[in-house]
């Protein structure tokens, strides 16, 4: 049975991982899925938004320690082979996927786990839930993208903050800090995160898919580089059906259907 389970429903692709009995912790098994079912996700034309959840009482708690120990007493902890064949390819392709991705946040979030969170577009976080960057807590440098992703959402300071001082941060505190979108009652995040991604997939997905890139591009680029880059994500969605259809319904004053094109 797959640690990573793989469901699509209306548009919705949902990824589930599902190690409750380990708190869905980051062993190579589980990592390896993981890797692969969010690569076919991304690549899947019939998925038009991705949701990434956990089953049980943790989102998901970052590397298996108990396999990592294992893995120190035979000399060689197998970190950097690990960051570089699972996590990188995982959150980079959570966070370039031409969709939009939601995190819907069942419990607790740490390390790979929050890192994988704050990849997301949007983090619907259950008020019972939180986020701890514990890579120091165990002697570690961070990994799967936090270091890029984290200040981009609480600014430089309160990233050095969280990275050096690790904590629990309560759903009510990340919702002030920006590492959630919205906090609700734990039986309703995977409804609520369903409801928003089922929207974004009957949506404009080129839009949503344009919007992604530009962001991307311009946290690593210029004003000047940034608009030229706005212009051509502005050509490409110019032209694509979904615009058209969108005008002429606000024209005819019906509601515009959207088909990903």
């Amino acid at each position: 049975m797959s640690p990573v389970r793989y469901e699509v429903d209306d548009g919705v692709g949902v990824i589930t991982l599902d190690r409750p009995e380990a708190m869905n912790s980051l062993d190579t098994v589980t990592k390896v899925a993981l890797r692969d079912v969010v690569l076919a996700a991304a690549s899947d034309d019939a998925v038009r938004a991705v949701i990434l959840t956990g089953a049980g009482r943790a989102f998901c708690v970052g590397q298996d320690l108990k396999e990592h120990a294992q893995a120190l007493q035979s000399g060689d902890s197998g970190l950097d082979a690990t960051v570089r064949e699972h996590y990188n390819p995982t959150v980079k392709a959570l966070l370039t996927m031409p969709k939009p991705v939601l995190a819907a946040v069942n419990g607790v979030a740490a390390g790979a786990g929050a890192s994988y969170a704050f990849a997301c577009d949007l983090r619907i976080v259950a008020d019972s839930a939180g986020f701890n960057l514990a890579f120091a807590a165990i002697g570690l440098s961070s990994d799967t993208g936090s270091s890029w992703t984290l200040p981009r959402l609480v600014g430089w300071a309160k990233a050095r903050e969280l990275l050096f001082l690790p904590r629990t941060v309560p759903a009510g505190e990340a919702l002030t800090l920006g590492l959630a979108t919205e906090v609700v009652a734990a039986a309703e995040v995977l409804p609520r995160a369903m409801e928003l991604a089922r929207g974004f997939a009957a949506g404009p997905t080129l839009a949503y898919a344009a919007l992604r890139r530009a962001l991307e591009f311009s946290a690593t680029h210029g004003l000047d580089e940034s608009l030229d880059h706005e212009a051509d994500m502005m050509r490409w969605t110019g032209e694509s059906d979904d615009h058209r259809a969108a005008v002429e319904a606000f024209l005819a004053k019906r509601p515009a259907v959207f088909r990903g094109k």
